[in-house]
């Protein structure tokens, strides 16, 4: 069983690459793990009621655990503003415990795939020499839930939990992780994105407000607005933390980002936005070069 698994390695090296990547199997694999998410979430609230697996709920354990070491890592007394050193203990923590907590998902017969897992749980938190994070570390952690799922670990019925429980869980975490350590924005400042670090919150989140008798896309603006809903609804958390990391008009400081307050449904944000993630996201090599192939998400 060992040898149907290998530690994952770059293989998007120069930009012709790329096409490989967009006819590739790993591609259509996960596009379609985003679609089967951001369809599960459609017209619901962060709380509403919906089946949670043992293994979503051990999931968000794994997550809380990753969130008790920033706590136990603080900061470091240094000159540079962005990029705390204190980031590489976490980071150091994480990638000596990967193997052993995503095991603990996973049945025997499936163990020898951490290999390929833990690649992908270890690149979902930034960058260890950069001290940056951005939607390429985001894409990894979406990349180890999408293995998952072709495993078998989740089931399709897993789908809404997983975008709502464990991803949202997700971005707490690295929310904690930003503002503690200052990551830097991979890129030239979320160049890639809507905002300095995600992408996907914005995705399932205007498909989370698909329908919604009072929330049009013009709402998110108003701080109000945010702040009353951001409990419930991922994009509005989403504006949230951009609102505490950012001052001075929201137009000014997330332009592409503002532009999506004109739309005039949330189905056409949510359609926008999946083709923008394609081509800003996914369809960037800056991005893709970093994404990583073995035998679970193959090139």
């Amino acid at each position: 069983m060992a040898s149907e698994f290998e530690a994952p390695k770059k293989l998007i090296n120069k930009l012709p690459d790329l096409q490989k990547w967009q006819k590739s199997e790993a591609y259509s694999d996960y596009v379609n793990f985003v679609m089967i998410l951001n369809s599960a979430v459609k017209g619901k609230k962060i709380s509403d009621p919906y089946p949670a697996s043992k293994t979503v709920e051990a999931f968000i354990k794994i997550l809380d655990t990753l969130e008790s070491w920033v706590e136990e890592i603080p900061p470091i007394d240094q000159p540079q503003r962005f990029g705390n050193k204190a980031f590489r203990q976490w980071h150091d923590k994480l990638k000596e415990n990967s193997e052993l907590l995503l095991a603990s998902l996973l049945t025997d017969q499936q163990k020898p795939a951490t290999i390929e897992l833990a690649a992908y749980f270890n690149g979902g938190f930034g960058d260890y020499t950069r001290l940056d994070y951005g939607t390429g570390h985001e894409a990894s952690f979406v990349g180890l839930l999408c293995c998952l799922m072709k495993m078998r670990v989740f089931q399709e019925e897993d789908a809404t939990a997983l975008a709502l429980k464990v991803f949202n869980r997700y971005i707490e975490v690295c929310r904690k992780i930003q503002t503690t350590y200052r990551l830097e924005p991979a890129g030239s400042h979320g160049v890639w994105g809507l905002d300095d670090y995600q992408f996907i919150p914005f995705v399932w989140g205007s498909s989370q407000l698909i329908g919604h008798p009072d929330l049009m896309p013009d709402s998110f603006v108003k701080q109000e607005v945010v702040e009353a809903w951001k409990h419930d609804y991922m994009f509005m958390a989403a504006v949230a933390f951009i609102n505490t990391v950012k001052t001075g008009p929201f137009a000014e400081h997330s332009n592409s980002l503002y532009g999506i307050s004109g739309v005039a449904e949330w189905t056409k944000v949510n359609s926008g936005l999946i083709k923008m993630y394609k081509a800003e996201v996914l369809g960037k090599f800056p991005v893709i070069q970093h994404f990583l192939f073995g035998k679970i998400l193959s090139l």
